[in-house]
């Protein structure tokens, strides 16, 4: 199941990267040898333009088994809904004397707890929750937002069965030493530090054992659910339950296949090849399978360790910006964003480059949806507050019939106005998701699923932004690089019209009140020397 042979992207890097002994090197052809019994088939990774997609087994009838689960899941749901539920007496409230947003924020903490318990298919149903303004409030999203997807490790005897299963070669045979102790544990698998026969040292990341077959049979629970849910429109508005397990579903086994998140990584690193302060790590591909990576082993610091950067002589508030730098790139020109960039997926290196992890969480974007974001960003700066409208009625924020549209335009445009007569500093992204949070909770609007992983993203820099540097503004930095990207769309667009008008004679209408901003921004752009930032 290696990648090597297979992936164009790996071929001509073993020889590079593993000069492993002979006896791993025969075990790992063998093992890619087609036709071999017990070789397990599966479809290898597409390099597509889109989300990576494969076929996987017929997901497990209910059975017994799935009736107690499906029991169990009601039952620590229904004890939730109970004390919500107990939460709304005005009794109990007086005797807590706890406000309405005390309250919800020791429900959200509940739920967390709850999302833990049911297991790593719920944790990361919780890590997804948290990125759903538009279904839970403000308080459970604060709530959820602190799933660090921590959980006990597994038995080290079963993680170097896994890799030996994968591998076809014996520990002993691949490194010169294995720690036993994992250096990290999570819903999906865990971190072992190891040394390769050669020196090199490399980590090696492990898939719990069945979480296939354990994620399969928690969906097809949750299948039944989803279908009664649907039964009942009005529970949550706006919500397509069994459409959102659908692309949990999608999500997750992308998550779960490490050859996928090779493959991400190498498309990571060439959009980054240019970039000298940033790194990815080196993926050992012949070493690597579906349920185990082993890659180069990064030493440094988390962006998060402020003093210790300091210490280092790193400006922690320069590396902040160049993670926002390299975001505004994935987001607006690669189309391919790190989809998960919590301080353990980040490392600033010994020689103060920027080094990314774990490429299992990526997502992508259409070039279409990238212009309605530069878009977006335009009328932001110009504070074209009906434009902005228009835009989110474009991305698929805002889906109003016409009875509903003269009632909540107001209001969204009232609370867009407000924040836009803020200086842009003054506005905080995170701050702005949840105040907005409170009029799309109350309101039938929705976040759009291509939007999900985006605004997890973006909250999730800003977070690490404030702790490392409390005056960092996201929108402040974002500012030039936008214009940037805004600058080679309407420009490809005006010298089109230009071209057309002088060769066509009135084959293009010239926007000239576009073009007359354009141009004053564009001054306003190098006098003020954001081109060079």
């Amino acid at each position: 199941m290696a990648i090597s042979g297979v992936d164009p992207l790996a071929k001509g890097r073993v020889s590079k990267n593993t000069d492993m002994v002979a006896p791993v090197r025969e075990a790992l052809i063998k093992r890619d040898q087609p036709g071999l019994p017990g070789k397990p088939e599966r479809n290898e990774p597409v390099a597509s333009g889109g989300w990576f997609k494969r076929q996987t087994a017929t997901e497990p009838r209910m059975g017994l088994k799935g009736y107690f689960r499906l029991v169990h899941i009601f039952l620590v749901l229904a004890m939730f809904g109970l004390r919500v539920l107990l939460n709304t007496r005005p009794w109990l409230r007086r005797w807590r004397k706890l406000s309405d947003t005390e309250l919800r924020h020791q429900e959200g903490s509940l739920l967390r707890d709850d999302m833990l318990g049911l297991g790593p298919t719920f944790i990361k149903i919780g890590q997804t929750l948290a990125t759903r303004a538009d279904i839970l409030p403000v308080e459970y999203i604060q709530e959820l937002s602190k799933l660090q997807d921590e959980v006990p490790p597994f038995p080290t005897a079963i993680a170097r069965s896994i890799i030996e299963a994968e591998t076809g070669a014996k520990i002993s045979d691949l490194f010169q030493s294995f720690d036993d102790v994992p250096i990290a544990a999570a819903s999906l698998g865990q971190v072992h530090r190891a040394r390769l026969k050669t020196g090199q040292s490399v980590v090696v990341k492990v898939q719990r054992p069945n979480l296939e077959g354990q994620i399969s049979f928690d969906i097809s629970v949750l299948k039944r659910v989803a279908r009664v849910l649907a039964r009942f429109p009005n529970l949550i508005k706006g919500l397509d339950w069994e459409g959102s397990l659908g692309e949990f579903r999608a999500t997750i086994f992308e998550e779960m296949d490490y050859a996928q998140e090779a493959h991400n990584a190498e498309i990571f690193r060439k959009n980054f090849a240019s970039w000298n302060d940033v790194y990815v790590p080196e993926v050992y591909h012949a070493m690597s399978g579906q349920k185990a990576i082993v890659m180069e082993y990064i030493p440094g610091l988390k962006v998060t360790d402020v003093d210790e950067l300091k210490a280092a002589g790193v400006d922690p508030k320069l590396v902040v910006r160049l993670l926002a730098r390299t975001y505004l790139k994935q987001l607006l020109e690669d189309g391919f964003f790190h989809a998960d960039p919590h301080p353990g997926n980040l490392r600033v290196m010994p020689d103060r480059r920027l080094a990314f992890f774990d490429f299992g969480m990526v997502g992508h974007l259409e070039v279409e949806l990238q212009s309605k974001l530069i878009s977006a960003f335009f009328h932001t700066i110009e504070r074209n507050v009906p434009g902005l409208v228009e835009d989110m009625v474009r991305l698929g924020f805002i889906d109003l019939t016409p009875d509903q549209e003269a009632r909540f335009k107001p209001v969204i445009e009232g609370l867009l106005d407000r924040y836009l007569s803020l200086k842009i500093e003054e506005v905080k992204f995170k701050e702005l998701v949840f105040d907005l949070a409170h009029v799309i909770y109350e309101f039938p609007f929705h976040i759009p699923a291509n939007f999900t992983y985006i605004i997890r993203a973006m909250m999730t820099l800003e977070g690490i932004g404030t702790l490392v540097d409390p005056t960092f503004n996201f929108f402040e930095v974002a500012r030039p690089y936008a214009k940037r990207f805004m600058f080679r769309r309407e420009g490809r667009y005006l010298r089109t019209l230009i071209v057309d008008s002088l060769i066509k004679g009135n084959g293009g209408k010239i926007e000239w009140g576009k073009m007359w901003k354009l141009g004053k921004m564009l001054v306003r752009y190098y006098i003020r020397g954001e081109n060079k930032l």
